[in-house]
């Protein structure tokens, strides 16, 4: 992964305090080596006054710095946009929406619009990388008080898949979380194929959904204290995260999930994870609706 270096709060607001500074880091964000036109591969172009574009040289094709990705025809100032990503990214517990529309002086819908479609640009990084080595596998609920009173996998909560790798000596290195509408084992191969690589060796609970699971060396045995330790331990938190920081109420639960595990796969790069985050908004891909 490339470096990213720290930047302090002086810095930020020295470094993006106008409109075409913010433009001009976009632009070195998503086009790293140089302009390269998306629609014929052209490296020569040149800027359209008045309109913030790039016309290619060869196809005459205009694009500019936010165009295909989740920043696409935004009507907000990108100035905006780099004081919500750096908010979003330098409290670890994350920011609602409500606080965001006060701190920047936004209406609330725009605020919600903005974190979720950084939540989206979360989502799509951690996409490019799949599971390897030893994998703690398991189903967990989050949400609200059950309507049937049952906890476990009789509730009525929101389900979700849990997996977290882990290095030689024990210690948790990247997390995957997924909402489902079942644990059943067709879901849960689907999992497997999307988020892992081959042959990684997965630790699960005895549950007949997990025991004919494909692709992977399964070390599956009925639970005891103590055991898939980190996963357990990154449910509670991220429990901790939704109920602190959005107070349990999320319309959107996977994004909030790509929000959690974006910030723990990224818990080693201290300060740095604004710049992170800046480079994974700049370069995603899809609009929102």
């Amino acid at each position: 992964m490339a470096h990213a270096a720290a930047i302090t709060f002086k810095e930020f607001r020295h470094r993006y305090n106008s409109e075409d500074a913010c433009r001009a880091e976009l632009f070195r964000l998503r086009f790293p080596n140089g302009f390269v036109c998306p629609k014929c591969g052209c490296v020569e172009y040149y800027p359209i006054q008045g309109r913030n574009t790039c016309q290619c040289r060869s196809c005459r094709h205009q694009t500019s710095v936010t165009a295909g990705t989740v920043m696409h025809r935004t009507h907000l100032p990108l100035t905006i946009w780099f004081w919500a990503i750096y908010l979003c990214a330098t409290d670890k517990r994350g920011i609602s929406a409500v606080q965001l529309s006060r701190t920047l002086g936004i209406c609330y819908d725009s605020a919600w619009h903005l974190l979720n479609r950084i939540r989206t640009a979360m989502g799509q990084r951690d996409e490019k990388y799949l599971l390897s080595g030893i994998v703690e596998l398991d189903d967990g609920y989050v949400g609200g008080p059950s309507h049937n009173g049952k906890r476990g996998r009789g509730t009525e909560k929101a389900k979700i898949v849990v997996a977290v790798s882990k290095a030689e000596n024990g210690m948790p290195l990247f997390a995957r979380m997924k909402v489902v509408e079942n644990i059943q084992g067709k879901t849960l191969q689907e999992i497997i194929d999307q988020y892992f690589a081959p042959q990684t060796k997965v630790e699960c609970d005895g549950y007949r959904s997990y025991m004919n699971l494909e692709g992977v060396e399964l070390k599956a045995k009925r639970y005891e204290t103590n055991d898939l330790h980190w996963l357990h331990k990154a449910i509670s938190n991220l429990k901790a995260f939704l109920l602190g920081t959005y107070h349990g109420r999320c319309t959107n639960l996977q994004a909030y999930l790509d929000e959690y595990c974006f910030r723990f796969n990224r818990r080693m790069t201290g300060n740095q994870i604004f710049l992170r985050l800046t480079r994974t908004v700049a370069t995603s891909c899809g609009m929102l609706s």
